[in-house]
Order: C-alpha cells, then sequence, then structure tokens
C-alpha cells in the first residue's frame, strides 16, 4: 500500500508540474537547453530513487542518500548558472554529467 501511495505522490507532482508551467517551460527550454538537458537528468534520476525505494531494491537510508547526492548536483547546477547569465557552458555541463553519471550507477546496484 505504501509503494501504491508513493509511486501516485511521483505521478501528480510530475503531472502537476508538467500542465501548470508547460508554456514557460518550453521557452525557458529552448533559451537554457544546457540546463534543461541536465535537470532532465535529475528528474529522471529522481523518479528511479522513488520507483526502486518504492519496490524495496534500495532502503530508505539508501534513497535518501542518493537524493541529497542529487540535490548537491542541482545545487551546483544553479551556482553555476548564477555565475554565468543563466547559463552553462559546455564544460559545466559536462562535468555534471558525469556526476550525474556516478550517482546514476548507485541507484541500480
Amino acid at each position: 500500500m505504501r509503494q501504491v501511495v508513493i509511486a501516485l505522490a511521483v505521478l501528480t507532482a510530475v503531472a502537476v508540474s508538467g500542465v501548470s508551467s508547460a508554456n514557460a517551460r518550453t521557452v525557458w527550454q529552448s533559451n537554457h537547453p544546457r540546463r534543461t538537458q541536465v535537470n532532465g537528468r535529475l528528474a529522471n534520476q529522481d523518479a528511479r530513487i522513488h520507483r526502486e525505494r518504492a519496490t524495496g531494491q534500495i532502503t530508505g537510508a539508501q534513497a535518501h542518500r542518493l537524493h541529497e547526492q542529487d540535490h548537491q548536483i542541482r545545487q551546483e547546477e544553479r551556482d553555476m548558472a548564477s555565475r554565468n547569465g543563466s547559463h552553462i557552458t559546455r564544460a559545466e555541463q559536462a562535468m555534471l554529467n558525469h556526476q550525474e553519471n556516478v550517482t546514476s550507477r548507485e541507484i541500480g546496484r
């Protein structure tokens, strides 16, 4: 039952965020393609963490640690963008993707 509640919460959050800002996101995405790519990966990893926690493949402590890693990457992306007129460079995107790859490998263990 708890797994169903978690899955519904994730789906609801995704649906609400997509409906409320669909037009603004499209403009933002076209102006910030590197940030969109990085943030899309973070959202995907967040859903994977929730799914694996809901199915019992990882513990609550593992999920918490993985969420903290993703949060740290997201904060770093925001910090990088704030220094460069709300954009990130290719090198910054590559560094963030490398960090996401490390976290991604930990999710599926």
